[in-house]
């Protein structure tokens, strides 16, 4: 009986997944670090590598290693990337993490399918997308479940209504002031009369005695 319980336990399907998390999880955010922990199911084997698919809106070389097992290496493909090295232990998790430039802004539940290969040349694909209102697949997907980006400010509200003219130098119907040269003229004019007159004066004085005395 022990051995027929063993041979079901082995042949049931496997439940171990790959889990994913986020230091800055919102929907476009910068210099994001996910990390990445593979769960070991195999009974033989260790995790030697981790070939993970990226979502839309992020590519290849927006990627750099930030965490990974001892003498892992990180290397680009054209859909994602892959770190690898060493086969670790038998029923050892594999947790590694990278750096991401910026999330997608559109996208709220991002996707990373992720092929799980141990050292004996068994793959786990991790790559089915789970669908809301449905059962979880037999091999789902990482799914790195984020809030929405942040609202883009407004621009500045209007601004009020322009201040009125200045007004103009000078103001209308104001009194005309008689500039310096025409003053001048008409004082010396006035001067000149002024002399005439008092000559005159003189004048008619001196005649007015010579006229007494005779």
């Amino acid at each position: 009986m022990a051995g027929v319980a063993t041979a079901l336990v082995l042949a049931a399907p496997a439940f171990a997944h790959v889990q994913v998390q986020a230091d800055k999880p919102q929907a476009g955010a910068r210099d994001v670090t996910i990390t990445f922990t593979g769960e070991a199911e195999s009974p033989r084997a260790g995790i030697k590598s981790e070939r993970v698919v990226l979502p839309p809106g992020i590519g290849p070389e927006d990627v750099r290693l930030a965490k990974a097992p001892t003498d892992w290496k990180l290397s680009r493909n054209p859909d994602g990337f892959t770190v690898a090295g060493p086969a670790l232990k038998v029923g050892q998790d594999a947790v590694w993490a990278v750096t991401i430039a910026q999330l997608p802004s559109n996208a709220t539940e991002p996707p990373f399918k992720t092929l799980e290969t141990y050292s004996d040349g068994t793959v786990a694909r991790w790559i089915e997308i789970p669908e809301a209102g449905k059962p979880e697949p037999d091999n789902p997907a990482p799914v790195l479940k984020v809030k929405p980006a942040a609202a883009v400010p407004t621009s500045a509200s209007p601004t009020a209504t322009s201040a009125a003219p200045a007004p103009s130098s000078a103001a209308p119907n104001a009194t005309h002031r008689p500039t310096a040269n025409t003053t001048g003229g008409k004082a010396l004019w006035i001067s000149l009369i002024a002399v005439a007159v008092v000559v005159a004066a003189i004048v008619a004085s001196v005649r007015w005695r010579r006229r007494s005395r005779r």
